[in-house]
């Protein structure tokens, strides 16, 4: 059985590894007093009650320039992006997500904004438009804008680099309706210039990765490009977690991963055939009715960006298996 105390006493070896949040949310109908938050430092053990009938405290400056990248292709960066980001939005935040990918961008696509894309980073430094015709601003949540650096297949002019998106970040923190709390970029895959250029602005990142071995080994050395950039607040989400597997042993545990990199946790998302459905229909999961596994557990990873909290993993004991007749004989 999942052990849902943030206090349980690790078992020793021989047992399997999954997460779990420190804590289960709480539904306003169920919930009569109010947990207060404790203050107190971050000592590798979760501090954050989820509850749905209070706004996450903001921690930090604003705005939070926050990176999203893994190093490895395919791992779900861009579905991070949308996600959080829009569950960012719903909790009365506001937030511009950067599409740092050139020519190959597919975060409109995943928002179902690639219709409403008419202008792009760009033309915004060649004079041929204002950094708000480049925004694009979602219909379902105001607060929540998406900023192309370019369009498809196209190339960026040699002279683009890190200056020139610490000069956009720059430009949305002095723009006249105020300053986003929260920017985030979708960095592309591979560690080659377009991946310095998207961690140049950010002061904090977050690393999609899963629990295969050449996921980690790119995101092993992604954390340590971004501890040699400055950036030393990083948090990992592990993505595509099969819990089938791991009691067959056929995949790494999320504490496996967790001691592995040595980074703080963010999130859990577990594998989900509706995450294909809703990128084809360009419908965040977060805004599903009603909510997938996979959709509440990037809201839950999104409160806990928001109060720079992490996740506890703790150890769930395997089930013995049933012995039958024919176990006597050794089959």
């Amino acid at each position: 059985m999942l052990s849902l105390s943030p206090t349980t006493t690790p078992k020793p070896s021989g047992l399997f590894y999954f997460t779990v949040p420190s804590t289960i949310p709480l539904h306003p109908k169920t919930l009569k007093t109010p947990t207060k938050r404790t203050h107190r430092p971050f000592s590798g053990t979760p501090r954050t009650l989820l509850q749905y009938n209070r706004k996450p405290q903001l921690s930090g400056e604003t705005p939070r320039v926050v990176v999203i990248t893994s190093g490895k292709g395919g791992v779900g960066k861009t579905t991070t992006t949308a996600n959080v980001g829009l569950s960012l939005a719903r909790l009365g935040f506001s937030v511009v997500a950067i599409d740092a990918d050139v020519g190959l961008r597919n975060l409109d696509l995943l928002l179902g904004l690639e219709n409403r894309v008419n202008y792009t980073v760009i033309e915004v430094l060649n004079g041929d438009c204002r950094l708000d015709q480049a925004l694009v601003r979602d219909k379902r949540w105001s607060n929540f804008e998406l900023l192309c650096i370019s369009k498809p297949r196209s190339k960026l002019p040699i002279g683009f680099g890190g200056k020139a998106l610490v000069w956009l970040v720059d430009a949305l923190k002095a723009r006249q309706e105020g300053s986003p709390d929260f920017i985030l970029i979708d960095c592309p895959a591979g560690i080659d210039a377009g991946f310095i250029t998207a961690i140049t602005p950010a002061n904090e990142a977050v690393l999609v990765t899963t629990p295969d071995i050449t996921s980690l080994r790119d995101a092993d050395r992604v954390t340590g490009l971004l501890e040699c950039d400055g950036i030393r607040d990083i948090k990992m989400i592990v993505n595509r977690v099969r819990t089938d597997m791991i009691k067959g042993e056929d995949m790494m545990s999320v504490l496996d991963v967790q001691e592995m990199l040595g980074l703080a946790l963010l999130g859990v998302i577990p594998e989900d055939s509706e995450v294909i459905r809703s990128t084809n229909r360009g419908y965040p999961l977060v805004l599903n009715k009603p909510p997938t596994l996979a959709g509440l557990a990037f809201e839950q990873a999104a409160w806990r960006l928001v109060e720079q909290d992490s996740m506890k993993a703790v150890m769930v004991e395997e089930e013995p298996k049933k012995r039958g007749f024919f176990s006597f004989f050794g089959r």
